[in-house]
């Protein structure tokens, strides 16, 4: 991949994620964070909506397939390893619901949100 196209993908999906920010806010949730980054893994939105601690993970691909697809059982641990990392830190959300979403981004179109698209194995944070 060429520098020039690495930084469009780059502002590509940086423009995504800021889309998924504002669907996010219009549909009553609250971010908290965005970008987040801990050692062992990064998330990319990180909303509150009541008791619910929404893990968001934004993908902006050509289809909503491949979109969903990207998604690898690896990069789920590493977000659940970073979701552990923010709790830690922010202990006042320790108490909440923690739910892992995605949001899938085509061009022209608004994002898909899926809800609860994932579930740890075991049932609860490492």
């Amino acid at each position: 991949m060429t520098d020039a196209r690495r930084r469009q993908a780059y502002r590509h999906g940086r423009a995504s994620e800021a889309l998924c920010r504002l669907v996010l806010r219009l549909k009553g949730y609250r971010i908290l964070a965005s970008d987040f980054r801990a050692p062992v893994g990064e998330i990319d939105i990180i909303a509150r909506r009541g008791m619910t601690l929404a893990i968001v993970e934004v993908k902006a691909r050509a289809s909503l397939a491949d979109a969903a697809e990207s998604i690898s059982p690896r990069q789920r641990r590493r977000i659940a390893r970073a979701a552990s990392a923010f709790l830690a830190l922010n202990p006042a959300a320790a108490g909440l619901a923690v739910r892992f979403d995605v949001m899938l981004v085509r061009r022209w179109r608004l994002p898909h949100h899926l809800r609860n698209a994932w579930r740890l194995e075991g049932g609860s944070l490492p």
